[in-house]
């Protein structure tokens, strides 16, 4: 027995209601005690910089992240550059997903799996961890939400088709504009489809639109493989790997297996599963030639997976709802607040510097607190020279020694250096340098030439007189050794 009365109840507030709650956990601890970790630094300089040293930056490095760096570049010049103005676009991205996962459910399934699946959505860890994330995957993610509700629109028969589908372009088109691995979700829909059956009219039209939609994106994926060292950090795919998909893969099972097909064939299963399933194995099939297995690539894929659980409560639902129907009503407010409370440790600690490998604002800190006027400054690697980009009035006074040509003329994230013989020269001309760099529980081996020649001056030459460590950073001051031992000739400035 379907509980139509309390359905009809929730028809005008199923969707509003995800969107809310996912903004308020998106809201809860944006700041992460004022911190930002290395990735969003990268999104912090960039979107300092001008649109025209963004268009040089891109030719050699981040083209994938164009039209998000445009984006942000945008709110950083209207609102300034915040924590907040950083991660309230993946806030409003994540919680517009939780409300169009929502209308899906009501559409495909009622009003219950609806709400259950938009509330679901805003609870799955990996969700919690993006959706107050300064990258572009919230809203890839929204992007593919609104593809998909409108293809469905489309296949239940909406008025306007021609502009739905010319809408479903542009939303494909986004979304792989600013993730081109988001066009898996073009064969998940496909699938979709195959299980709707519909007319040849519907199908040429989404060819067409899917056509299009991928067009716009080539270029992008043609000029980005020049950029592939980039992802060169990537594992190789192992089974390990291929756990966690294997249970959101098994627990989606569940929800088909209790989910009732609605009108022309469609059903919560026909677009959840597909949504889930396809993109999750289309990544494993590329990763087995190119290491790509990464989550967050395919984060839209648990729109999919929220769906699903909104079927298994409003299976639940109904369950109840046929022993007592004053009890039904409570059934999805009980779980929700159980589910929120059981990963309350997960949304904590994912709400947390510590939640992310470094924190580049704190590292500022540490440095503006032990320089002194004269000092110079070293960045090993010299990606970590994001903590100057980020905070460059910290570093007000000392001089980066290292650095050739700066991050915003090189068209660059890091800039450029010296070779390593102009390294060491800049170095022994100097009583005092201040080296940041990773902590060590995420440090990785000096792997260039100029870097093995900063840490072997630093050692031969220098001694550590503070060295401190926070957030994944290491900030260690050195000053000049004594010159007086012939093991220490090779330091005196006259051997430059």
């Amino acid at each position: 027995m379907r509980l139509t009365a309390l359905g009809s109840r929730l028809r005008t507030t199923a969707w509003p209601i995800p969107f809310v709650w996912t903004v308020a956990l998106g809201l809860w601890g944006l700041s992460r005690e004022g911190s930002v970790w290395r990735d969003e630094a990268a999104t912090w300089q960039v979107a300092l910089r001008s649109t025209g040293e963004i268009s040089r930056m891109v030719e050699n490095v981040d083209v994938v992240h164009t039209l998000y760096y445009l984006l942000m570049h945008s709110l950083f010049e209207c609102f300034g550059p915040s924590t907040t103005v950083l991660r309230l676009p993946s806030v409003l991205a994540a919680a517009a997903a939780a409300a169009c996962v929502a209308e899906l459910g009501r559409r495909l399934s009622g009003n219950l799996v609806g709400l259950g699946a938009g509330m679901a959505f805003g609870l799955i860890p990996s969700v919690q961890f993006y959706l107050q994330e300064g990258r572009p995957y919230a809203l890839v993610a929204a992007a593919a939400a609104v593809s998909t509700l409108l293809l469905v629109a489309l296949l239940q028969g909406r008025r306007n088709e021609r502009g739905r589908w010319i809408a479903y372009a542009c939303m494909i088109l986004v979304c792989g504009l600013l993730n081109w691995l988001a066009l898996l979700i073009l064969p998940a829909h496909m699938v979709t489809l195959a299980w709707a059956r519909p007319t040849v009219r519907t199908w040429i039209r989404w060819a067409s639109a899917s056509v299009a939609a991928t067009a716009g994106v080539m270029p992008l994926i043609l000029f980005s493989r020049t950029q592939s060292g980039q992802v060169s950090w990537i594992p190789p795919l192992t089974w390990h790997m291929l756990i966690g998909p294997a249970i959101l893969l098994a627990l989606a099972g569940v929800g088909a297996l209790l989910d009732r097909p609605g009108a022309r064939g469609l059903s919560a299963t026909a677009v959840g599963l597909p949504l889930l399933a396809v993109p999750q194995i289309g990544l494993v099939g590329i990763s087995l030639f190119k290491p790509l297995f990464v989550d967050r690539y395919v984060l839209f894929s648990l729109l999919g997976l929220a769906l699903m659980v909104g079927v298994v409560l409003g299976a639940l639902v109904e369950a109840v709802g046929r022993r007592s129907r004053s009890s039904a009503r409570w059934v999805l407010p009980v779980v929700v607040a159980a589910a929120t409370v059981a990963l309350l440790p997960q949304a904590l600690a994912k709400r947390s510097p510590q939640s992310r490998v470094d924190d580049v604002l704190a590292a500022a800190e540490q440095v503006e607190r032990l320089k002194k006027d004269g000092d110079a400054v070293l960045f090993v690697p010299s990606a970590r020279r994001d903590t100057k980009s980020v905070s460059p009035h910290a570093f007000t006074g000392i001089q980066d020694i290292a650095l050739e040509e700066t991050p915003e003329r090189s068209g660059t994230l890091k800039g450029v250096e010296w070779d390593a013989a102009r390294l060491r020269t800049e170095m022994l001309a100097r009583q005092r340098i201040i080296l940041v760099t990773d902590a060590g529980d995420v440090s990785k081996p000096a792997d260039s030439p100029r870097d093995r020649t900063k840490l072997a001056t630093l050692g031969e030459c220098f001694r550590p007189v503070v060295d401190e460590q926070v957030r994944g950073r290491r900030i260690t001051v050195y000053v000049r050794s004594a010159s007086d031992s012939p093991s220490r000739l090779r330091c005196s400035e006259s051997s430059r």
